[in-house]
This record gives C-alpha cells, sequence and structure tokens, in this order.
C-alpha cells in the first residue's frame, strides 16, 4: 500500500503573509475555526502563526497562542506545529517564545540565514488591508532572515532536548540540506526528519520541478531513508509544486500563509478549501490521506497527551 500523504495546512501567515484577504484568519477565533475546518477537511499537521487581532501584525506572545491552540486541541486530533519563524524583525529567542510555553509536538525549524523578499507585492497589489503593510514589505528588501548555526543549536537545545518537540526543517535552498546534514552528523538533529521543501521565495531557490527533483536527489543522498520531505511553493506554484511533491512519493503543504489565491485573480475562500483541493490531487493519484496518527507515526511524533496547552 501507498505511504499515506500527510497534509500540512500553514494556517496564518507571519513571515510572509500580509492581510491582503478578508478570508485570511487574523483573530485567535478566526484561526481556531479555520484550523479545525482544515483537519477536518483532511490537514493532519496545523502549522501555525499568531497575530495581533487589533492590528493584524505579526505577534510571538504566547497568550495569543493559548487564546486557540486549547480550542484546536479540544476539537481535532491534528499535529500543532507552532511556527518559530515569527516575522521581521523578531529575535530567534522571541520567535521560540510560543512553543517554548506549549511545548508542541512539531515547530518549525528553518536551515539558514537568507534574503526574503516580499517586496515585490508592492507591484501587484494597492488595496490594503492595515497602513502598515506596504511599509513591512518594502522592509524586505533590506531584511535577512537570520537563521545561523546558533539559533539553530538553540532551538534544538531548547525545545527538542527540553521539550521532546521534533522539527518540521525548513529548507529554502540547496545549502540547507547539508547545514542539516552537519547537524544531523553531530547527533543533534535527529531521525526521522521532516524536510518543508520551500520553493519560489525570492532568496531562496525557484519553484521549478527540476530543482524540486534536484532536493530529493540530494536529500536522497544526505539523510537516506532517514527522512520524509514535503513541499512548499509559495504562491502560484502552490498546487502544481503539490502533484509533483505527492507524485514522487512526498507529502504537501497548502494554507493561506503560503497562497492567497484559489486561482489568478481569485482568493481562496479558506484553509479547508485549499486542503480539500489537494486531497482530490493526491487521491487522485492513487495515494491514501494520512490522518493525525499515521503522522506521528511516521515523524516519530511523541504525542498530543504531551504538550504544555
Amino acid at each position: 500500500m501507498p505511504t499515506p500523504v500527510i497534509i500540512t495546512c500553514a494556517v496564518t501567515g507571519s513571515v510572509h503573509t500580509p492581510t491582503m484577504s478578508p478570508h485570511l484568519p487574523i483573530t485567535p477565533d478566526q484561526i481556531a475555526e479555520q484550523a479545525i475546518a482544515a483537519a477536518e477537511a483532511g490537514a493532519a499537521i496545523l502549522h501555525l502563526h499568531a497575530r495581533d487581532p487589533e492590528t493584524g501584525r505579526p505577534s510571538p506572545d504566547p497568550a495569543l497562542f493559548l487564546r486557540f491552540l486549547p480550542r484546536i486541541k479540544q476539537a481535532t486530533g491534528a499535529v500543532v506545529n507552532v511556527s518559530t519563524g515569527g516575522g521581521m524583525p523578531m529575535t530567534v529567542t522571541q520567535r521560540m517564545e510560543a512553543a517554548v510555553r506549549t511545548a508542541p509536538e512539531m515547530a518549525s525549524c528553518n536551515m539558514g540565514t537568507m534574503n526574503f523578499g516580499l517586496f515585490q507585492a508592492l507591484d501587484r497589489w494597492t488595496d490594503w488591508t492595515h497602513a502598515w503593510e506596504p511599509e513591512f514589505l518594502e522592509a524586505s528588501r533590506d531584511f535577512v532572515f537570520k537563521n545561523t548555526f546558533a539559533d539553530i543549536e538553540a532551538l534544538h537545545s531548547t525545545l527538542a532536548d527540553g521539550h521532546g518537540t521534533r522539527f518540521e526543517y525548513e529548507c529554502y535552498d540547496l545549502g540547507h540540506l547539508y547545514t542539516l546534514a552537519h547537524f544531523v552528523d553531530r547527533g543533534i538533529a535527529k531521525p526521522p526528519l521532516f524536510l518543508q521543501f520551500c520553493l519560489g521565495i525570492l532568496g531562496g531557490i525557484g519553484a521549478d520541478p527540476e530543482n524540486l527533483v534536484t532536493m530529493t536527489r540530494t536529500a536522497d543522498r544526505l539523510f537516506g531513508d532517514a527522512y520524509r520531505f514535503s513541499v512548499l511553493g509559495a504562491g502560484r506554484h502552490q498546487m502544481r509544486l503539490a502533484t509533483v511533491a505527492a507524485a514522487l512519493g512526498g507529502h504537501v503543504r497548502v494554507g493561506l500563509e503560503d497562497n492567497l489565491f484559489r486561482e489568478k485573480g481569485v482568493l481562496s475562500e479558506s484553509n479547508a478549501e485549499q486542503v480539500r483541493a489537494v486531497r482530490a490531487v493526491v487521491e487522485g493519484l492513487g495515494r491514501p490521506v494520512a490522518g493525525p496518527d499515521e503522522a506521528r507515526a511516521l515523524l516519530g511524533l511523541k504525542g498530543g497527551d504531551r504538550v504544555g496547552f
């Protein structure tokens, strides 16, 4: 039987999603409702950020996370993945505050310092929900997304060693795989590894299927059978690269953090809509969709009864 496909849903963005859509969840109630609906549609993992409900700005405040995490846990069996990606200009200490407080089964771990260009959206959009958003995007022209070796070490010592949290290793370029291999060789990152190949962000690897194949072949050489991969295709590349990933035997990530549109010029109305769309693709390829407990078994997670919320 084919390996079940883990669908991750990135519910609301922080690093790279301004609130350019009325459908993007901002308040704790909205985040909880959309996360629960995404899980009901077939997402086994929920990748979560928080935002200030008054301003829409990205926020690392654990108190905001605790306004929706318990509701999600009570309503679904989904794996909760608390992002440590944060947003401009948070420090890594700020970025991991919520995960330290809540001890989730999973957290994200970005595998390299990089340029992270969002400013090109200024040429495509004029209808802003909040006045701070154009300035936020323009600032990315001179922004470096900092993820040093020391930062990565801190995430592992604090979250993995301290709380039993495992990571979604976000790899935006080929070199990030070699950085991860360095941490595996040192015994800091431990298999089974869950790699999220992030394609299409300006500053990282381009959203070409050939690049995805290169990433998988490189991971094969570096990690053998000790890893599983998923794919994040930014913006319009989302569904195309998810299809390629599923065909290659991988897993998939969708959600309004990564892509606000259902098709050109048409906004997605919810995260659940994207989950249903990618589920249809996966099942059309003859692969079953993983439930949360199957995802836990595949990724070696500690279980939802051992989190701090």
